[in-house]
């Protein structure tokens, strides 16, 4: 039986702002076992990146449980947070951004050792940043290179070393292929894939694109304004979209073979403001499915089939 590494309990970030409470992630749950991938897909202010650095208490939760391995980390003090890291790392989505421009590769990589104090020694520091960049595919002749001088996957690569660096349990890998052209896109992916099954790596991987996550992911979550409307396992949701936001976002894909292809659908109306929100679907004044109760009152994500939850009120699901 699969054993949970992460549990988030009805875990809650608000941020207050002069026009009200901004409802960034509400009320959202989901498990992820050892080993496994769970997809988050939405689109751009869903929620999605804020519920990764929540997880990771890059951001502080307004509500909710964190559970790693049992333990509630939402509870910890900065002393035992800060051991905890050791264990839970991320990915960023632009890697130009998230490294140190006046450091090399070698220092770049080097500099978590040095702030757990996890290798004293310089040389043996020096010797365990090399076998990292063996590990993810870059070159020892990069070692005293500047992020700058390196194309986009080579510098992701630098991003990946510097997570494996703590050897962690958990990755939040944020969009980690977005920035990148396709060819690199496929590369960063397998690479990824295989650290996961060499290393027993657990990812939330988080992405805008369904299509990039079908084959990656054991679960998959899709987020609508801070809420998680829909989560199944991947090819379930693939072949049985319950909720009409997942199935317009599945029909976006673009599909080799024409007697394969979705008919598109197009998404209409106004995206509700994620402050002060009603009790009602946030979906609704985008769906072409609402019912008078849809603007009444919220949905509960609910089980339609097993390990397939959706939170919609609609009783007869179009195709």
């Amino acid at each position: 039986m699969a054993e949970a590494l992460l549990e988030v309990k009805n875990v809650k970030k608000y941020f207050k702002t002069p026009k009200g409470m901004l409802h960034a992630v509400d009320d959202v749950s989901f498990t992820i076992n050892k080993g496994e991938t769970l997809g988050v897909v939405g689109e751009s202010g869903c929620g999605k990146s804020t519920t990764g650095r929540v997880v990771l208490r890059l951001l502080e939760p307004t509500e909710g449980q964190i559970l790693m391995e049992g333990q509630d980390i939402a509870r910890l003090n900065d002393s035992q947070m800060r051991s905890k890291r050791k264990e839970m790392q991320m990915i960023f989505q632009d890697p130009l951004a998230s490294l140190d421009p006046r450091k090399t590769v070698g220092q770049i990589i080097e500099e978590p050792l040095k702030i757990h104090n996890i290798i004293s020694s310089r040389h043996e520091r020096q010797k365990r940043v090399l076998e990292l960049m063996e590990t993810v595919g870059l070159a020892q002749r990069y070692y005293s290179t500047y992020p700058h001088e390196l194309d986009g996957g080579r510098r992701q690569r630098i991003g990946i070393a510097r997570a494996l660096s703590m050897n962690p349990k958990f990755i939040v890998c944020d969009e980690p292929v977005s920035a990148l052209d396709v060819s690199i896109q496929a590369q960063i992916l397998n690479l990824l894939e295989d650290l996961q099954h060499d290393m027993g790596l657990t990812y939330m991987f988080i992405t805008h694109d369904l299509s990039v996550v079908h084959h990656f992911s054991n679960n998959i979550a899709v987020m609508y304004l801070g809420k998680i409307i829909e989560l199944a396992p991947s090819d379930e949701l693939f072949a049985h979209p319950t909720h009409p936001y997942t199935q317009a976002l599945l029909s976006a894909i673009p599909v080799p073979k024409l007697e394969n292809r979705r008919e598109r659908i197009i998404l209409k109306g106004e995206i509700t403001s994620p402050i002060n929100l009603p009790k009602a679907c946030r979906f609704a004044s985008r769906c072409l499915y609402a019912k008078p109760e849809c603007f009444g009152q919220e949905p509960e994500l609910k089980e339609v089939a097993p390990g397939h939850q959706v939170a919609c009120f609609l009783k007869d699901k179009p195709d």
